[in-house]
C-alpha cells in the first residue's frame, strides 16, 4: 500500500459520523386577536376566503354553525370566541382555516394568514405547566427569529365540547 493510500485510509477512518439533520417541523401561521398561533401544515386541509354559514341551536357562542363546502357540511368555530376574545367584525383578511385530522374536519375563523413557517423542533418549547393538561390544545411555543408562536394541537382544537 502506497503512502498516499495508507493516509487516504486514515483520513476515511477517523471521519465522524455524520450527525443526523435536527427535525423542522412545517406549520401555517395566523393570527387571532394578537397572538400568532400556528398548526402543522398536513392537518390543513384548505384555507378559505368566509362563506355563508348556518347557525345551529344549542351549541357554544364560539360555534358560529356550519358552512357547505362542496356538498360536505362542516362545523365553523370562532377562535376568537374559543380563546375568549372580543368578537370581531370580519374583515378582507379573515379566512376559514379548514383542519382534518383522521376523519374529524371543522373549518375555524382566523383574523388573517401570517405565513408557512419552519421551524426546527429544539426551538419549540413544551406547553406551560399552567395549563391543564385535559383541555390542553396547546402543543408548544415556538421561537422564531424574535417571535413567539403558539403551536395549537390539531386533535385539540377538533375534540367535540359540544
Amino acid at each position: 500500500m502506497s503512502r498516499m493510500q495508507e493516509v487516504f485510509k486514515q483520513q476515511q477512518q477517523s471521519k465522524e459520523p455524520s450527525v443526523e439533520a435536527e427535525s423542522v417541523v412545517q406549520l401555517v401561521g395566523f393570527i387571532v386577536g394578537a397572538e400568532e398561533f400556528a398548526v402543522p401544515i398536513l392537518s390543513i386541509q384548505e384555507i378559505i376566503k368566509p362563506l355563508e354559514y348556518t347557525r345551529v341551536p344549542g351549541t357554544p357562542n364560539y360555534v358560529l354553525g356550519v358552512f357547505n363546502l362542496r356538498g360536505n357540511v362542516i362545523p365553523l368555530i370562532n377562535l376568537r370566541l374559543k380563546f375568549s376574545l372580543p368578537a370581531e367584525k370580519q374583515s378582507e383578511d379573515t379566512r376559514y382555516i379548514v383542519i382534518k385530522h383522521n376523519d374529524e374536519v371543522a373549518g375555524f375563523v382566523i383574523d388573517r394568514l401570517t405565513e408557512a413557517v419552519r421551524i426546527k423542533e429544539s426551538s419549540i418549547d413544551p406547553t406551560p405547566e399552567t395549563i391543564s393538561e385535559d383541555d390542553n390544545i396547546i402543543y408548544g411555543i415556538g421561537k422564531k427569529e424574535d417571535r413567539l408562536i403558539t403551536i395549537l394541537k390539531t386533535e385539540g382544537l377538533l375534540k367535540r365540547t359540544f
